[in-house]
């Protein structure tokens, strides 16, 4: 299950799970409407990472301190620090392999 993510929640959920992937995205993205199934699929598949979803027009205050100038972004954390990023709407084996070097 994918959770909900905000400026507020941010820190906590990143430094609570050992995995955590977070996306970033708006409504009104195209791409990031393709991107969602795929992520909701994933956090199904893989119960040994956390999925969140952060929607950059509600919450300002994590797309500045991470630099996000495009969505939908991905961001890769392991043990409470960002360790990746990929931008855009990526295929499903694209996130898997980036996923599979954090988990092992």
């Amino acid at each position: 299950m994918v959770q909900i993510v905000t400026d507020d929640t941010f820190q906590e959920f990143v430094e609570s799970n050992p995995v955590a992937v977070i996306d970033c995205w708006a409504v009104w993205c195209g791409p990031c409407r393709f991107l969602s199934p795929v992520i909701d699929q994933l956090s199904e598949e893989k119960k040994d990472v956390t999925f969140g979803k952060l929607n950059v027009d509600e919450n300002a205050l994590v797309p500045i301190k991470y630099g996000i100038m495009s969505i939908p972004t991905l961001l890769y954390f392991k043990d409470g620090e960002l360790v990746n990023r990929t931008v855009g709407a990526l295929p499903k084996k694209a996130i898997e392999d980036v996923l599979a070097k954090l988990t092992g």
